[in-house]
């Protein structure tokens, strides 16, 4: 039963991260929900998973020119040291505080999410 929840999780991370949502929306929830997995784990995995998606929807995207490489190498720089940073401080929290303050960043992003999404059409 496992593998069928890794797949169809996996299927609709690449669903939402292709459409640059972000596939760790759907991919640590499931995980740490049906499979039982810690929010360390979860996030762990999400992140090597994430890896392929990103690449074909880069090349997918670049194929398209909505890619400008000239302005991003600071966004990447950053990006990276944002990522080293944050991954540094999740191993320092406890999986139960980690996954409600990954539960809080939902809630946020959705309410964000939510009022700006009217106020755009």
């Amino acid at each position: 039963m496992n593998i069928l929840i890794y797949i169809v999780s996996g299927f609709l991370s690449g669903i939402i991260a292709g459409m640059g949502m972000g596939g760790g929306t759907v991919l640590v929830p499931a995980l740490t929900i049906f499979t039982g997995l810690s929010q360390h784990a979860a996030q762990g995995i999400n992140m090597l998973a994430f890896l392929p998606g990103a690449v074909i929807a880069l090349v997918i995207h670049r194929k398209n020119g909505r890619v400008d490489f000239k302005r991003i190498i600071s966004l990447i720089l950053s990006g990276a040291a944002g990522a080293t940073g944050g991954a540094l401080i999740a191993m320092l929290l406890s999986s139960d505080h980690l996954k409600r303050l990954f539960g809080a960043f939902l809630a946020v992003l959705a309410v964000i999410q939510f009022i700006t999404g009217e106020k755009q059409k």
